[in-house]
C-alpha cells in the first residue's frame, strides 16, 4: 500500500547539496524537513527539494549510483508532486550539460547547461546579489517585491525555452533565475542565503505543498 503523504518536506541527499542550510532555513520557518536518500521518504513528502553544490558530472553519477533517478522522476514527473531546485539542482533538470564534458541531465525540462561567458567588465564565476526581472507571475515569488535581489554563485547557467523561465538576471547574458514547468520549480540563486526574500519564497513552495496534500 503506497504511503500516505505528509507535510514534511524531502531534502534530497546525493552528496553535492548545502543540506543544512536549506534544512536551517526551513527550520526558522517553522517547516518540517527531513534530510534524506530515501524512496520512501521522498515518497511519503509532501514536496521535494533538490540542492546542489558542485559539477553537473558527478552529480548525475551520484544520483545514478543511489538509485534516486528513477524515484525522483516517478514522483515528481509523474505523481506531480511538488518540486524545488536549487542551483545546481536546477541545473540537474534540463537534457544535457557541457560543463568539464558531455554530460546527460534528467531531462525533465527542455534545455541545456553552458558556461557563463567571461568579458572584460563580467567576471565569472556570477557571484552576489541580482535583481530579478520577472517574466510572469508566477506563486512561487507571492509577496515579494518586484526587482528582489537574491544571492547567486555559480559558472554555469540553464538555456531553456522561454516558456519554462519565469524570472531571469543579467550578467552578461540573460541568466535564468527562475523556472517552472507545472509542479517543478527551479531556481538558479539560493533562496536559502537571500535572507528576507528568499525565505518567503521558500514559505510560497511550503504553502503549495500543503495544497497538494
Amino acid at each position: 500500500m503506497m504511503a500516505k503523504n505528509f507535510g514534511t518536506i524531502a531534502i534530497v541527499d546525493y552528496g553535492m547539496g548545502n543540506l543544512a542550510s536549506v534544512s536551517n532555513a526551513l527550520g526558522f520557518l517553522g517547516i518540517e524537513s527531513v534530510v534524506t536518500r530515501s524512496a520512501q521518504d521522498l515518497q511519503r513528502a509532501g514536496g521535494i527539494i533538490l540542492p546542489g553544490v558542485g559539477a553537473f558530472g558527478e552529480a548525475m553519477i551520484n544520483l545514478r549510483s543511489l538509485d534516486l533517478i528513477s524515484p525522483l522522476t516517478e514522483l515528481v514527473v509523474d505523481q506531480r508532486k511538488p518540486f524545488l531546485g536549487i542551483c545546481l539542482g536546477m541545473q540537474l533538470l534540463v537534457e544535457c550539460s557541457s560543463e568539464l564534458g558531455d554530460h546527460e541531465g534528467l531531462g525533465w525540462i527542455p534545455g541545456g547547461v553552458e558556461r557563463l561567458p567571461a568579458t572584460p567588465d563580467v567576471s565569472v564565476p556570477h557571484v552576489g546579489w541580482a535583481s530579478l526581472k520577472e517574466a510572469c507571475a508566477d506563486p512561487l515569488l507571492k509577496g515579494i517585491e518586484e526587482g528582489a535581489c537574491f544571492y547567486f554563485d555559480h559558472s554555469y547557467h540553464v538555456v531553456c525555452r522561454d516558456l519554462e523561465y519565469v524570472a531571469s538576471v543579467h550578467s552578461g547574458v540573460p541568466i535564468t533565475a527562475i523556472m517552472r514547468r507545472d509542479n517543478i520549480t527551479a531556481t538558479q540563486f539560493h533562496p536559502e542565503k537571500s535572507q528576507r526574500s528568499g525565505l518567503r519564497l521558500l514559505r510560497n513552495f511550503s504553502n503549495a505543498c500543503v495544497a497538494k496534500l
